[in-house]
């Protein structure tokens, strides 16, 4: 029996003449994405936070394409340098894609005092795409994660001062949070009438350095052993198929959510999968919208 073949990047159609910003694009999904992006001509701005490191990462790409990306520094967690990254960044962006994180932290903050894994997955994504907003002309794509299903979103409590910090809870939570603010960014956009959309996608198990900065050795032994059975997770070039799926599928509607195909989600090829009913709780996404606007406005 014949089988339609699963989508990979070879699918990925000429994007010539198309400009991406891709944040954290210095290692793991970001960089994978970034190498498929400009095999297919785009125009793609690494916006990392360490700029040594991303230069160093530029510099892995082909000779052939290495030109075609830009590195630029961009701190999620200082919402300061997300505003100086947005007035340096040209008058045309077609696709955003909002792929940094961090993942399983001890308690930190970030520069403006939120808790940090909320601040830079979530807050610093959306002051970024508020700020490129009138630059936009086709889509945001969110990076969600499977964790997105322990998730818990409480715009009272969205540092986890009352409930109590705990590292995955809080990782759990921002990547639901990212989640209903794609879903929330596509709400609106639709209303503005320039056929801007908003989009999730996640990765399923992907072995990259993400989940090794707990601060907490056994905790982190345990993700490394993970990461070093073969079977257990996805390569990052795997795991960016359903980031490049939702970023460059010419028809895609606002509000999809892309994932891996098999196991629950956890590894496969992209399709179009369901996320939880929480993340789809149009009230609760628009009070989160709203209490980000916030906090991005009031420093």
């Amino acid at each position: 029996m014949n089988r339609t073949p699963r989508w990979s990047a070879s699918d990925v159609t000429d994007q010539t003449g198309r400009t991406f910003v891709v944040t954290g694009a210095n290692a793991g999904i970001g960089l994978a994405t970034t190498r498929a992006l400009v095999a297919r001509g785009a125009q793609v701005v690494m916006a990392c936070r360490n700029l040594e490191k991303a230069e160093a990462a530029r510099a892995t790409l082909p000779a052939a394409t290495r030109d075609l990306a830009l590195a630029r520094r961009l701190d999620l967690a200082d919402l300061d340098s997300v505003d100086e990254f947005v007035a340096g960044t040209g008058d045309r962006v077609d696709v955003l894609i909002n792929n940094a994180g961090v993942m399983n932290l001890p308690p930190s903050r970030t520069a403006q005092g939120h808790e940090m894994q909320f601040g830079v997955n979530a807050l610093g994504h959306h002051a970024l795409t508020q700020g490129l907003l009138p630059r936009l002309t086709d889509r945001v794509v969110w990076l969600g994660s499977l964790a997105h299903l322990r998730g818990r979103v409480d715009t009272d409590d969205l540092s986890m001062d009352l409930r109590g910090y705990r590292p995955m809870a809080a990782y759990a939570n921002s990547k639901l949070a990212c989640i209903m603010l794609a879903y929330e960014w596509n709400r609106r956009l639709g209303r503005d009438g320039r056929g801007i959309r908003s989009m999730a996608a996640h990765p399923g198990y992907t072995t990259t350095e993400l989940i090794r900065q707990s601060g907490r050795p056994t905790a982190d032994r345990f993700f490394e052993l993970g990461n070093s059975i073969s079977w257990a997770g996805l390569t990052p070039e795997m795991g960016a198929l359903s980031v490049l799926y939702a970023a460059t599928v010419p028809d895609l509607p606002g509000a999809t959510f892309v994932g891996p195909d098999r196991l629950g989600g956890l590894k496969g090829h992209p399709k179009i999968a369901r996320s939880s009913a929480s993340s789809r709780d149009a009230r609760v996404g628009a009070a989160l919208f709203e209490r980000c606007t916030e906090m991005v406005a009031f420093r």
